[in-house]
């Protein structure tokens, strides 16, 4: 079984960190993970884009080449991305206005304003999404993402990203149910 993310927005949201601990969980559930990460030259604002692909058996090319679960938080990340091939999931943030030309399967989540407003703190953006992309995917068990994030966030900060991953796996468990 492999399972195959893309987590893209803007340089500075924190995908590519979130795209480390997707990956660190999977590999703490004994599962092979591979992270792959392009970014353009600007080191915020720019395009950036994290892959991590999950599997039961070894992984031979560690590249998304048809993502089920690709994640835009941006309209250009939507709009560049959002032509999946087969049987993908697209996670937009409810902030992005939807293309009709993209045909994949669509579902809108606020992380955006779930991390600014809910949480207070913008910047844990990318912990909420995480915790959407886990709960929707199911990749990986809740506890074992907690533990990935507790192993990859600044110290001091470990109670607001674990606030942050709860409300996306809230989030997650709201948009299974719609």
């Amino acid at each position: 079984m492999r399972t195959e993310f893309r987590l893209s927005g803007s340089g500075g949201q924190g995908l590519l960190l979130a795209g480390i601990v997707l990956a660190e969980a999977a590999i703490l559930e004994d599962k092979f993970a591979v992270q792959t990460q392009s970014y353009g030259p600007e080191a915020r604002g720019g395009s950036s884009k994290a892959e991590v692909v999950v599997s039961e058996e070894d992984i031979d090319y560690p590249k998304a080449t048809d993502p089920d679960y690709l994640l835009a938080l941006t309209a250009d990340s939507y709009r560049t991305y959002g032509k999946l091939q087969g049987k993908g999931l697209i996670i937009v943030d409810s902030s992005v206005q939807l293309d009709p030309e993209i045909k994949a399967r669509t579902t809108a989540v606020p992380i955006l304003e779930t991390a600014s407003v809910g949480l207070g703190r913008k910047v844990v953006a990318n912990i909420v999404a995480l915790g959407v992309l886990g709960g929707i995917s199911g990749v990986v068990k809740a506890e074992t993402l907690e533990a990935a994030v507790l192993n990859r966030v600044p110290k001091g900060t470990e109670e607001l990203n674990i606030k942050a991953l709860r409300a996306g796996l809230e989030l997650a468990a709201k948009a299974k149910k719609a």
